[in-house]
């Protein structure tokens, strides 16, 4: 085990006693961390799409972007961000102009946590990877087959010493079971015409970024981050910087750098992570391409 793998499993081992004196404040059903950087607005970072956000400590980000006469959110943020969207979403667009849609990256709680509070406020669909899906229903067999370092440390043996019956009223609680539908093949997008998916895996098995071809912008999530996740320093410092997902809750290291790398194949001229300000101008491209290079060497 390499020394920083080990200091984080200490930190984790600490937070799974915490947890195990303080009961089942579980995964995902956790608040979203604030801080003072929270605002109700949106930031334009290319024509048509807009940051909301960054908010928290972890800098989560959701977008909104236009193609032709609709409107798409892009991930919703922690359970509990659902008001500060729907603010900077009246803000940008005015009152009655919802989204026709809720596109997510991947099923994190930090990403559809306000999911399904908004799809029930503007009466919409929230779309995801067929992979995802399981995950979004409260699938728990699901959870525990594509498990991260933090789901097998902490979260599944919490989830398991509360009892089936209780684990699967918390479930059921922040399931988007009728809700949620899966994303065209092919890269479709319903209501998005001039973007597509592309998949993603790694993080977890369905995630998905969104391209528009004509620009090259890019909607990473989680496979490609702007926040140095995986570094003391980072988080506490909340320092920019291209990352790869967080290893303690991704599934599939080897997977992951694949999708770095097959992000800096798209060339972005805009990278728009889950987490930490977007990427934008003549640079990106190459910083993408010289951050893969170094990711692949490195594993």
């Amino acid at each position: 085990m390499r020394p920083r793998d080990l200091r984080w499993l200490v930190v984790l081992t600490v937070l799974a006693a915490v947890g195990a004196l303080l009961g089942p404040r579980l995964w995902r059903r956790m608040p979203a961390p604030r801080t003072s950087t929270g605002t109700g607005r949106a930031t334009a970072i290319a024509p048509d799409v807009y940051l909301l956000g960054p908010w928290g400590r972890t800098q989560t980000n959701a977008y909104l972007v236009r193609a032709g006469s609709s409107w798409t959110l892009v991930d919703a943020g922690w359970k509990g961000d659902g008001l500060r969207i729907q603010a900077a979403v009246r803000a940008l667009l005015g009152p009655g102009a919802d989204p026709s849609a809720i596109l997510l990256t991947h099923v994190h709680p930090d990403h559809d946590g306000s999911a399904g509070e908004l799809a029930r406020a503007w009466g919409c669909p929230v779309f995801a990877h067929p992979a995802e899906v399981p995950f979004a229903t409260g699938d728990f067999a699901a959870m525990g087959r594509y498990a991260g370092p933090l789901d097998r440390w902490l979260i599944l043996p919490l989830m398991r010493v509360v009892g089936a019956r209780r684990r699967e009223a918390i479930l059921a609680g922040s399931s988007l079971a009728g809700i949620v539908r899966p994303l065209p093949p092919a890269g479709a997008i319903p209501g998005m015409d001039g973007w597509e998916w592309i998949h993603t895996p790694g993080h977890t098995p369905g995630h998905v970024a969104y391209v528009r071809a004509r620009d090259r912008v890019v909607i990473s999530g989680d496979a490609t981050l702007t926040l140095k996740v995986n570094a003391w320093s980072g988080l506490l410092r909340q320092e920019q910087g291209l990352s790869g997902p967080p290893w303690y809750t991704t599934w599939d290291q080897r997977a992951a750098t694949d999708s770095i790398v097959a992000i800096a194949d798209l060339e972005p001229s805009v990278l728009a992570g889950g987490h930490g300000l977007p990427m934008t101008g003549p640079g990106t491209a190459a910083a993408v391409r010289a951050f893969a290079t170094r990711t692949m060497r490195d594993r």
